[in-house]
């Protein structure tokens, strides 16, 4: 047994999750942990909210509210969205734990020791009107090193670089559309030279990663600067360092501190376990691999700035040093970073009408069914396109017919025939009952090694195509034409429920909550497909701070291995089955469609009417004048 660390992308607290987010970080996770623990691994997966930095701060200050407030609203709706959508983590916790802080400054304090962290100066955006500090990401402009627009003052899109808001072209504030003047301030970098040579030679010892994010990752350290790891804002974890820790406008950079989040969600889950100790088995053994799953605009802050910290927490870099209390941390094994999902050939925005939101996708249409599609069209190593006309097809054509009719065809035909699995008289079976067979106990290991490799759209291609040929073989051997041989329709019937077991297994990790029906189906009984749970606790360190998680108990027991053909067990009772999968009508397509039309005017409609009004209240100043 391996213990395999899952690291899941934190999404920022500042709305509800779209199909674009979970397509990147949610889907392919849990298709992943899901796999590793029917193997009999020891899974730990672990995420939460990212709740720090100044979007947060800026959005509350719109809506009139404090910044804890907003992260608790929206806390709640993503830690919902997840778990309805069936992500196993065993932990789904926040930034704004007691917990998470400590860590982050134990971090902090220990790469300061080690000399990875200095103090120094920086330019920042002020507002000339108010006189606030800008937010970095809150200013927009060309970028200096591909030329394009809308660069943001921390990264560009279109090339990924970072950026500091001082280098972009004719900067612009994005909150009110005015120049920012720069003022020089007082910060703590981390010295990203000094771990350039260590963090590109462990790169340069990653097999398998996807060619574009490899790639990626080597190419940004062809310029390595300092980063500025502390900000001028007073929400977020305070600076672990005499005469900063009470300082109420300096803290720590979110960025620093949310890819922390990975090793203090780690520890927190030990410590709700009751074995405060736990999370070492998956960071301080070298032979147990930690993959993070994410979009690809955040393969920077894995492959440079993490790794980076946790070299410099080990005493890894050029200055040497040695590790603080939590002993030397792992660095990944992997950066598994999937493209960006685009719906109707345009480009998600929240602010545009340009989404679709998981709780209402999820309210609409089956669970597995939007599962199925980001699995088999969406954006692992190119951008991808939502349309509700794929939507439709892939859920009516593979899962409603091929799949789901197989499974009720074969459940059928057995009820009918016998009630309860028929025996299997070996006698009886043919040359083509028993390749049937071989393939799908062959294909445990096809698909099971394209999902170790992170190829999940072509293992669901090859699970699926299992899918077909039992459907060949039924079209072939016709039992429903078997009337005067029961011991050879008893071998068709048993050979036709053993594939279909075995298909149900190669489609669980996609397919978890179909998965557990279609084991009923067959007269399973108990847990096939194990589902999280949100629960509501108490800080374990801020007391009266409560907030839900995602947790769940998800190992399949010691001696369980359900990633192998399992011999069926003649002689249980198979139910009156029941429909899995159903139909979308196809008037569904031009619902959404004409939906999607209406979102997009009304924001339209809005933003014409904010011009509007800001227009007028310009006219009305300038008649004051």
């Amino acid at each position: 047994m391996t213990h395999i660390l899952v690291n899941v992308a934190w999404p920022y607290a500042n709305g509800p999750r779209h199909i674009g987010h979970v397509a990147g970080f949610g889907v392919p996770s849990d298709v992943y942990a899901r796999y590793e623990r029917m193997k009999g691994n020891d899974v730990l997966m672990v995420s939460g909210t990212d709740e720090h930095g100044t979007p947060i701060l800026v959005e509350a200050d719109k809506e009139g509210v404090k910044p804890q407030e907003l992260a608790n609203r929206y806390n709640r709706v993503i830690v919902k969205d997840l778990a309805d959508l069936g992500l196993s983590y065993d932990l789904f916790t926040r930034t704004t734990t007691g917990n998470h802080e400590h860590v982050v400054q134990e971090l902090f304090k220990q790469c300061l020791d080690n000399g990875y962290i200095y103090k120094g100066t920086q330019k920042v955006a002020i507002s000339p009107s108010t006189g606030r500090t800008l937010p970095d990401r809150y200013i927009e402009g060309t970028c200096p090193i591909c030329g394009a627009d809308g660069a943001r003052g921390d990264q560009c899109d279109n090339c990924g670089r970072e950026l500091d808001p001082d280098e972009l072209i004719h900067p612009v504030s994005k909150i009110n559309g005015e120049t920012p003047r720069f003022e020089l301030t007082e910060h703590f970098f981390l010295d990203l030279p000094a771990l350039a040579e260590a963090n590109l030679a462990w790169l340069k010892t990653r097999q398998g990663w996807r060619t574009n994010v490899i790639n990626f990752s080597i190419g940004l350290f062809k310029e390595v600067k300092p980063r500025a790891i502390t900000r001028d804002i007073d929400w977020g974890i305070p600076v672990p360092v005499d005469g900063w820790i009470d300082n109420p406008n300096k803290k720590l950079y979110v960025w620093f501190d949310a890819v922390i989040g990975y090793l203090s969600a780690s520890i927190e889950w030990a410590r709700r376990k009751g074995d405060p100790e736990a999370w070492k088995a998956w960071w301080n053994d070298p032979e147990a691999p930690g993959y993070y799953f994410m979009g690809k605009d955040n393969i920077t802050f894995h492959s440079q700035i993490w790794p980076s910290e946790l070299l410099a927490y080990n005493g890894q870099g050029s200055k040497g040093g040695q590790p603080g209390e939590y002993g030397e941390l792992n660095l990944p094994q992997e950066v598994v970073a999937s493209e960006f999902m685009t719906m109707e050939g345009k480009k998600f925005s929240s602010s545009r009408g340009i989404v679709i939101y998981v709780k209402d996708i999820l309210a609409r249409y089956p669970v597995d069914a939007v599962r199925y599609y980001i699995s088999v069209a969406g954006p692992e190593t190119s951008d991808a396109d939502f349309t509700w006309s794929e939507f439709v097809r892939h859920n009516n054509e593979e899962l409603a017919a091929s799949w789901g009719n197989l499974v009720n065809r074969v459940a059928n035909l057995i009820y009918k025939n016998f009630g309860v699995v028929p025996d299997l008289n070996e006698d009886s079976m043919t040359p083509e009952d028993k390749a049937l067979l071989e393939e799908t106990a062959a294909a445990f290991d096809v698909v099971g090694g394209l999902i170790e490799h992170h190829h999940q759209k072509n293992a669901l291609n090859e699970a699926m195509k299992v899918v077909g040929d039992i459907n060949k073989y039924i079209s072939a051997v016709e039992p429903w034409k078997i009337k005067d041989d029961e011991k050879r329709l008893g071998a068709v019937l048993h050979t036709c429920a053993q594939a279909v077991l075995d298909a149900n297994h190669l489609l669980a990790p996609f397919l978890p909550h179909s998965a557990q029906k279609v084991w009923e189906a067959l007269g399973g009984t108990g847990t096939f497909s194990p589902m999280p749970r949100v629960e509501e606790v108490e800080d374990l360190d801020k007391p009266g701070f409560k907030y839900p998680i995602i947790t769940g108990d998800y190992q399949l027991g010691e001696n369980v291995h359900p990633w192998r053909s399992e011999t069926l067990v003649a002689g249980v009772p198979v139910p009156k089955p029941q429909p899995i999968f159903a139909k979308i009508p196809e008037e569904a397509i031009t619902e959404e469609l004409e939906r999607f039309e209406a979102d997009l005017q009304s924001r339209k409609d809005e933003e014409a009417k904010r011009f509007k009004e800001a227009k007028a209240r310009l006219e009305e100043r300038g008649e004051e004048q």
